[in-house]
């Protein structure tokens, strides 16, 4: 049992949190300085706090536990920041309630008297759930945002002040900021442009000219990153093999493979529930034969051993503003423990993230497929006995 707890002391008591996977390696907490100027602030309102409350973008559950009393409402777009508040309101002492842990996909409550929003990386996830959630504020809605100070910009209040009204900040309390919002029911608000469609360039085989849909908030939402462009030009051939998108985004590798080959079975696959989204609607967009299955999840927790032939990965190495290679390293492990005896790994990234180093810990080999300048491509093969 991991004892890597962190302590989040709030005005409604201490909160025992963890992120989620649960690792004793962990260095990053569960929670922040702007989760705790929030709190103080809600603490201090003239009005308690009553109605619907929604907690948008915790990160890990922190505000959500820190105010189970009031049974928020939590929405993320994240598996692991969903699984985390569900893990932690157990710690708590609260019980779960599936019907308040929404993600960005499911539709709103259709009254929002509390707003709290974890401003996240992403302007565009940020404009597309504000839209969403205004209709269902009302004049006396109580609105607060909280980020660090680095996370708050100029962009991010227009944002407040065009789709929910009035906005000004706090004082920044130890590098933390508030965005404090009066809702204004009478304002006209833009529709909302998202999912985005755009067509991809020629020279990409199969791919050429067609749609990728992204829903808001996933990586290169409008057009295609220069890695994802050079791994599409070195991918495998995939016919007939079960090939799994480990981390898909909005599938366009796994899209590609299918193309390719009619006759082969791709599981998509993304802790992003707008990234799984984009996925699904990515490939049907593009008519891909074969058989798909696109799964929200932590990495390929969940399937079963030995069940796959190839898989294909791009890692993140951001886990919000953080780096870490956490992710990484539960992606290649993974993939290991799912691929048949004679499977292939195979993995773009950035060449001083020292990738190859990892896989060799991990499968015992790793041979370049490709290079250039800035990326890499990667080929582990699992061996018969395991290495």
């Amino acid at each position: 049992m991991n004892d890597r707890t962190d302590v989040l002391i709030s005005p409604w008591g201490e909160h025992r949190l963890t992120r989620f996977p649960e690792d004793p390696r962990e260095r990053l907490r569960a929670f922040d300085a702007s989760d705790e100027y929030l709190l103080r602030h809600l603490a201090g309102l003239d009005v308690p706090l009553s109605g619907t409350v929604v907690v948008l973008g915790d990160r890990w559950g922190a505000l959500t536990t820190a105010l189970s009393a009031y049974e928020p409402v939590q929405i993320t777009d994240s598996f692991l920041a969903r699984e985390a508040t569900r893990a932690n309101l157990v710690r708590d002492g609260a019980l779960p309630v599936p019907s308040r842990l929404l993600t960005t996909q499911d539709p709103p409550p259709e009254r929002i008297d509390v707003l709290l929003v974890r401003t996240p990386k992403s302007l565009a996830l940020l404009e597309d759930q504000l839209l969403r959630l205004a209709p269902s504020l009302h004049a006396e809605s109580v609105v607060v945002g909280t980020g660090m100070v680095k996370e708050i910009h100029t962009s991010t209040l227009r944002l407040f002040e065009r789709i929910v009204g009035p906005t000004r900040t706090s004082l920044a309390e130890k590098k933390a900021r508030l965005v404090l919002c009066t809702p204004d029911p009478s304002l006209e608000r833009p529709a909302g442009p998202w999912p985005l469609t755009y067509r991809l360039p020629e020279g990409l085989g199969a791919l050429s000219g067609r749609e990728v849909v992204n829903h808001a908030g996933v990586f290169c939402a409008d057009r295609l990153d220069i890695g994802t462009r050079f791994f599409l030009g070195h991918l495998p051939r995939a016919g007939g093999r079960r090939v799994v998108d480990l981390g898909c985004g909005n599938g366009v590798v796994g899209t590609a493979v299918a193309l390719a080959g009619p006759d082969t079975e791709v599981l998509f696959t993304d802790e992003s529930f707008q990234a799984v989204a984009s996925a699904e609607a990515t490939y049907t967009a593009n008519g891909a034969p074969g058989r798909a299955e696109f799964r929200v999840g932590d990495g390929l927790s969940g399937a079963p051993d030995g069940s796959a032939d190839l898989v294909l990965n791009n890692p993140p190495f951001h886990s919000h503003q953080a780096t870490t290679d956490a992710t990484a390293w539960r992606m290649f492990t993974g993939a290991w423990r799912v691929l048949r005896p004679g499977g292939e790994l195979w993995v773009v990234g950035n060449r001083h993230l020292g990738y190859h180093v990892k896989l060799r810990r991990v499968f015992g080999n790793s041979r370049v497929v490709a290079s250039d300048p800035k990326f890499v491509v990667l080929r582990a093969v699992k061996g018969p006995g395991g290495r």
